[in-house]
């Protein structure tokens, strides 16, 4: 099953929504019918594609969170750890991605898993906000914008293109700066 959700999400990746089942098997090197053993249809591919992400994700960050906790290092370098954590979760699939950020969450499940996901990273980053005395009066607020902030930026204007990995951290570090200013 894992070497059809790979191949799903390359040629997802490459196709977008025209990416056929067929195409999929192919570059799977599986017959149509044991794509069809595993999953009803594209979507269901699809859905398991952003399954997928979301746990390697979610991974990433924990180990990113757990480390910045431990070091406590400068507001600087620790938004610069979590941009790169989750930038490099999204390159080399930017139009994947893409898709995945408009189709998924596709029902309750989905959709109570990404939340879930959203408050963890928001959470964190509002005890770096207060760590580092950065975010204002409402520090939650603030987190909550961030993180959103860069998600949108992330999925809706980097991918469409593709992106260098440090370039988008650059990027998105200069709306974290307008968003979250030293006091002063």
């Amino acid at each position: 099953m894992s070497t059809l959700v790979d191949a799903a999400a390359q040629v997802f990746s490459r196709e977008g929504l025209t990416a056929t089942t067929n195409r999929i098997a192919d570059r799977a090197g599986l017959s149509i019918g044991t794509l069809y053993q595993y999953f009803p249809d594209k979507l269901a591919l699809l859905r398991a594609v952003a399954e997928r992400h979301v746990r390697d994700a979610d991974r990433e960050l924990t180990a990113v969170f757990a480390a910045l906790r431990t070091e406590a290092p400068p507001f600087d370098a620790t938004m610069r750890a979590v941009l790169g954590a989750v930038v490099a979760v999204h390159a080399g699939g930017g139009r994947l991605h893409a898709l995945l950020h408009r189709m998924v969450p596709a029902d309750a499940r989905d959709l109570e898993t990404v939340q879930a996901l959203e408050d963890r990273i928001c959470d964190e980053v509002a005890f770096h906000l207060k760590r580092c005395d950065r975010g204002g009066d409402d520090v939650e607020m603030t987190a909550r914008t961030l993180v959103h902030a860069v998600d949108a930026q992330l999925h809706r204007v980097l991918s469409r293109d593709g992106f260098d990995v440090g370039d988008a951290t650059d990027t998105l570090m200069v709306t974290v700066d307008r968003l979250a200013p030293p006091h002063g």
